[in-house]
């Protein structure tokens, strides 16, 4: 199988688990672009980047059949955007082991609390 077509099942796999679940494209897209060749640093940035398209999809369709509750949103959003923009501007500074633990960790926690139903 061709490497882009690895490339865009793999993105068509984050984009249904982005979409059943509002996010979390990253779980699928880390792992798999790990063995593209990418580096660590450069696996984690290009994942943000397959990420928002799919996260700007799956809104799209929240705000057509759901609905979306921005005054419930903001806070979110605003905190987000500042946590990116502190985790972007440190990534450099942490070293990969360390950023692949924390990875795992929180794959490990949101698991547990998944299965718990906390």
């Amino acid at each position: 199988m061709k490497q882009q077509t690895k490339w865009a099942l793999t993105g068509a796999g984050a984009g249904v688990i982005c979409g059943f679940f509002g996010g979390g494209g990253g779980m699928i897209a880390v792992p798999l672009l790990q063995k593209s060749g990418l580096s660590s640093r450069q696996v984690f940035a290009t994942s943000l980047g397959v990420i928002l398209p799919l996260t700007v999809a799956s809104l799209v369709v929240a705000l057509f059949r759901d609905g979306l509750d921005l005054g419930a949103a903001w806070p979110y959003l605003v905190g987000g955007a500042v946590g990116g923009i502190i985790g972007g501007r440190f990534l450099k500074s942490i070293p990969t082991l360390w950023l692949h633990r924390a990875f795992g960790a929180l794959l490990l926690w949101g698991g547990v609390k998944a299965v718990l139903g906390l």
